[in-house]
């Protein structure tokens, strides 16, 4: 096949990207950008006549496919985050070295590609919704070439890989990573999902229920419910009224109306997978020509086709303008969307005119709308702007969102608050569009352009090959950051649209009459809703208010605007195998502090990351409680600086772990030291005002309220319950919060900075003299007296006995959510000693081969549920195993004994391992343990996840993948049995059971004859061993 077009100049790309871009059209239509990425092979490409495809190996396993990539992840319960870091053993520099020490590292990157089709959930049929979601899984599900279903994801499991793939509106994507060797083995079986996909029908009949749990994973989301009502709720016809996700409901009903749904799915295939369409995106590290001629090779038997001219849709209006919704929700929120709809602005990504939009109603600072609405005790947060997917962002329409969490005040208040964001539209309107305003966001995107940090392979690939449907070819990269053209009309032109004809008002609380006679039920969800008619003097009111709030005005020029991007190693050797392990240059009674200046991504970035150990954080649960009061406040104090901060891309976060307070602040360092230096001072001096007091105080029991109503985070803080020492039930927090005053908190304050100790990490673009100089402002700004020891809280985790079979049992907190959860916890040892690598290392292999077995069998062949997952987990520093199935469809106790059968029969797949197949896995996973970082983000959160468990391991991958090259079958099999197996007396296991709300909890009895159930925790705790404390 011919190439039509080729050209290595076209993409613009920053200055400092080594990467080299190729961009090539085939006469069949598809488009590709080839890239070579000269860090995957540092020392030289390799001889591609060597490239290993191992096109014969086969094994039953499936795809890890996640598909429409719903927003449950986006929430983790407050304790989850103490737990999971991948730390190490306390084996670290001796503080008194002089010289930086320099491993060798071997560090690579994996290769990766990504394909996006043009075409997506827009194209349903009208009498099978979902069906282009379900096609999204069914491509997974095996091909002509490669007839098994498990063969692409067996593959890349073998050789450090992984896959996943999500529907949009309007396109579907699907990608991969592996390690570097096998890229060519991997685009051989990814390409024969756009050429030859079986969609057998026996899978089909297993997946429509993996297309019903995945929905069932997200029907108690309100963000998804309040999406799937405005498509409801949309005019009849339009593009936007379907239902995208698909259930087993929509594909079955349709298959019992007569629906022939393999047919359907070959025919929306046919007409729509074409190479008019598609747009691929391969990241290796070989020559361009190379990756070339296997494109050309894999991929030239695709369907011809012409890309598809953009429509301009005139259509009616998509809402009603005169409409409030009112959404029962299922957590304690009151938020408020206004949505307007707006022409399809992809034509301007070099004006941005909602951006300059977003960017003032969107404000934090004084003047602003937020500001306003929260100093009249209305609301607690707002944001603004067109969202990067799919519905809000097509071809259709622009989505420009404005979404505002109000408080109890300001739920009686809507049509005020709507009142006030009219008034601020004015403001917009009477002042001209700033020049000055549009120039910043110039200024910002320029600067992020020119030092973007790079992010994981296949993650890239992603986003080129989405950006290759919205923008030309030469700016697939550039797009997201230009401001180039500034233009005052188009500006007032978007403007126009944001008025109360074009505005739908949607409100979410749990605040609803359900004895009204006006209630309707959204038919995919249940959710409850009613419409009301807005009174047509307040959408007149709206349209001209008679005056402005005195207090808005524009947002004042930034100050934290970075000016100097000096790099500070520039004269150092740019060697990505060559890494300087962080320095302890300050190591007193009082403060000990780590300095890295970062010499492998040479970018004017820096990340500072501090622990603050304060007296009597976490003593019991009134000062844990008065501790996490204190810093939200805090927060709500600092927040017009650390927005500031933030919109000139020097981020901030604060938070509490146990009795310390844990500030990161981290982007460019120019202005770092200043913010640092505000932060401080602010904590020392700060005195909270009662009016925020109780507007905090609010905020936080709606979210002790609101924990744990997810299963899966639900089981993970049971589980983190029972095995830690100390741990503060939230109930337990709520009943404290309540009866607390702003006088108790006061008196608590006075003590709790009174005596501290500091521990902190500055990675990046700092030297040793500006470290120094931050050390001073810690000095200067914070209290010198020394906590002691003794006066710090050490966590100590439950030492399980030996042969412990433990069960607990839980219903789920939302009483209407179907989700069962069954968690199974092998606690292994102490990860401490010279044994501790080996632990690590043999709990990440055993993960690295069983994971793809377990998704197959219980996922794939038994379709227990959506969510199958196992992998080792550490709390603090405890090392532990973990198997976790969540499903809607069966019950704790089926769960547990499938999870219980598979653990039973890895004996004899490990058996079965062939060497070959082990070989694989464990070079897979060294190849992981060695990839080089992807950004200065990434390098600092594993540097720092040492200094926090207080390791100091900081070479720890590298001696993980030189500990496993000396690891055997064997070796994983002895572990196995000394850990897993029933019989063994280091087999100590827990399991958490969260019973759905259909589900009958007194089935339990029968199977509590061999296990001991936890019914009391106190009791359990009072009579139970704990392991020493190390961090």
């Amino acid at each position: 096949m011919a190439i039509t077009f080729s050209s290595d100049n076209l993409v613009v790309k920053a200055p400092t990207d080594r990467r080299l871009y190729r961009v090539i059209h085939l006469s069949n239509g598809l488009c590709a950008v080839l890239v070579q990425d000269p860090e995957i092979y540092p020392d030289g490409p390799p001889d591609p006549s060597n490239a290993l495809e191992n096109g014969h190996e086969q094994e039953d396993s499936e795809d890890e496919e996640e598909g429409f990539e719903d927003e449950d992840d986006d929430e983790e319960d407050e304790d989850e985050d103490d737990e999971e870091n991948e730390e190490d053993e306390e084996e670290g520099l001796d503080d008194d070295e002089e010289d930086d020490e320099e491993v060798e590292t071997d560090a690579k990157k994996s290769a990766a590609a990504a394909m996006c089709v043009g075409m997506g959930s827009f194209s349903d049929p009208a009498d099978a919704q979902g069906l282009s979601h379900f096609l999204e899984h069914m491509l997974f599900m095996g091909s002509t070439e490669f007839p098994d279903e498990n063969e692409y994801d067996s593959y890349l499991s073998k050789h450090g890989g992984s896959s996943n793939a999500y529907t949009e509106p309007e396109h579907t994507c699907y990608y991969f990573d592996v390690k570097r060797e096998f890229l060519k083995g991997a685009l051989k079986r990814f390409s024969q999902f756009f050429i030859s996909p079986l969609v057998k029908v026996e899978a089909m009949e297993r997946e429509v229920l993996a297309v019903d749990s995945e929905f069932n994973q997200i029907l108690q989301s309100d963000s998804c419910r309040l999406q799937q009502l405005q498509c409801h709720t949309s005019a009849p016809r339009h593009p936007f009224n379907g239902f995208f996700w698909g259930n087993r409901k929509s594909l079955v009903d349709a298959m019992e109306r007569g629906v022939d749904l393999r047919e359907q799915i070959l025919r929306i295939y046919r007409e729509n997978y074409h190479g008019g369409v598609m747009k691929l995106v391969v990241i290796g590290g070989e020559p361009l020509d190379t990756l070339q001629d296997w494109v050309l090779e894999l991929f030239s038997n695709v369907k011809d086709g012409q890309p598809i001219k953009t429509k301009i849709h005139k259509e009616a209006p998509i809402w009603k303008s005169n409409s409030l919704y009112r959404l029962e929700a299922v957590k304690d929120i009151h938020s408020l969307d206004l949505t307007w709809t707006m022409p399809c602005l992809h034509k301007e990504y070099l004006r941005k005119p909602q951006d300059y939009l977003a960017h003032l109603l969107g404000h934090e600072g004084k003047g602003s709308l937020l500001y306003f609405l929260k100093a009249k005790g209305l609301a607690t947060s707002l944001s603004a702007g067109v969202g990067d997917d799919g519905m809000q962002l097509s071809s259709i329409a622009y989505i420009f969102s404005m979404t505002i969490y109000l408080t109890a005040a300001g739920i009686e208040k809507i049509y005020e608050v709507i009142g006030f964001v009219y008034q601020y539209l004015k403001l917009l309107r009477q002042d001209e569009p700033q020049e000055w305003v549009f120039r910043e966001l110039q200024d910002i995107g320029n600067m992020e352009f020119k030092f973007a940090e790079e992010e994981p392979q296949d993650d890239y690939a992603v986003e080129l090959a989405a950006n290759m449907l919205l923008y030309p070819e030469e700016h697939i990269i550039y797009g997201d950051y230009a401001y180039e053209i500034w233009d005052e009309k188009l500006i007032k032109h978007v403007l126009s649209f944001l008025k109360p004809e074009n505005m739908r008002v949607d409100v979410m609380t749990k605040i609803i009459d359900k004895q009204s006679k006006d209630i309707q039920y959204e038919p995919w969800f249940g959710s409850q809703y009613i419409e009301e008619a807005i009174p047509m003097s307040l959408l007149e009111l709206w349209r001209d208010p008679p005056e402005v709030e005195p207090s808005f005005h524009l947002p004042l020029k930034n100050e934290f605007m970075p000016c100097d991007f000096t790099i500070r190693s520039v004269n150092s050797p740019n060697h990505p195998t060559h890494s300087c392990l962080p320095k302890c240059i300050i190591d007193q009674p009082m403060m000990k502090l780590w300095h890295k200046l970062d010499k492998t991504f040479k970018v004017p970035r820096a990340n500072t990351y501090f622990l603050i150990t304060v007296k009597g954080a976490y003593n019991d649960v009134r000062s844990c409680v008065l501790t996490e009061l204190f810093i939200n406040l805090l927060k709500d104090e600092l927040n017009e600086i650390l927005y500031q901060a933030g919109v000139a891309k020097l981020e901030s976060a604060l938070s509490i772990i146990g009795d310390k307070l844990e500030l990161k602040i981290y982007g460019f360092n120019d202005k770092l030291p200043i913010l640092l230096s505000k932060i401080l001072a602010t904590t020392n001096s700060f005195l909270p005002a009662d009016d925020r007091f109780k507007v905090i105080k609010e905020d936080m029991e709606r979210a002790f309220r609101n924990t744990n109503m997810k299963p899966l985070n639900h089981s993970t803080y049971l589980r983190l319950q029972l095995l830690r020492e100390d741990f503060y039930d939230v109930d337990d927090k709520l009943v404290c919060l309540t009866n607390l005053s702003l006088s108790d908190l006061k008196m608590f304050v006075s003590g709790l900075l009174s005596q501290m100790h500091i521990e902190g990490l500055c990675h990046g673009n700092l030297s040793k003299e500006e470290v120094l100089a931050i050390s001073d402002i810690l000095r200067s700004k914070l209290s010198n007296s020394l906590l002691p020891m003794e006066l710090r809280h050490k966590d100590r985790v439950v030492c399980l006995p030996s042969g412990a079979d433990l069960v607990r049992d839980i219903h789920v907190k939302n009483k209407l959510e179907v989700n069962s959860v069954v968690q199974v916890y092998y606690q292994i040892e102490q990860d401490f000693g010279v044994e501790s690598t080996k632990w690590r290392s043999l709990g990440d292999l055993f993960s690295d081969i069983v994971e793809e077995p377990i998704f197959n069998q219980l996922r794939t062949k038994e379709q227990l549920g959506y969510v199958v997952e196992c992998g080792p987990r550490l709390t603090y520093r405890v090392l532990g195993f973990c198997f976790c199935v969540q499903s809607s469809k069966f019950g704790p106790l089926h769960l547990h004994a499938r999870i219980n059968n598979f653990i039973s029969g890895l004996k004899e797949l490990l058996d079965g391992l062939d060497g070959e197949s082990f070989e694989n896995h464990k070079s897979g996973l060294i190849a992981k343990k060695l990839e080089k970082y992807p950004s200065l983000n990434y390098e600092t959160s594993h540097l720092w996840g040492q200094i926090v468990d207080k390791r100091y391991l900081f070479d720890m991958s590298e001696k993980e993948a030189e500990e496993l090259k000396g690891i055997h079958k064997s070796d994983i099999i002895d572990w196995y049995n000394t850990y897993l197996r029933p019989n063994s007396p280091k087999c100590r296991r827990l399991a958490i059971r969260i019973w759905g709300c259909e589900t009958d909890m007194q089935a339990r009895e029968t199977s509590l004859e061999h296990v001991f159930s936890i019914e009391d925790l106190e009791a359990f705790k009072m009579s139970a061993t704990f392991y020493s404390s190390l961090c």
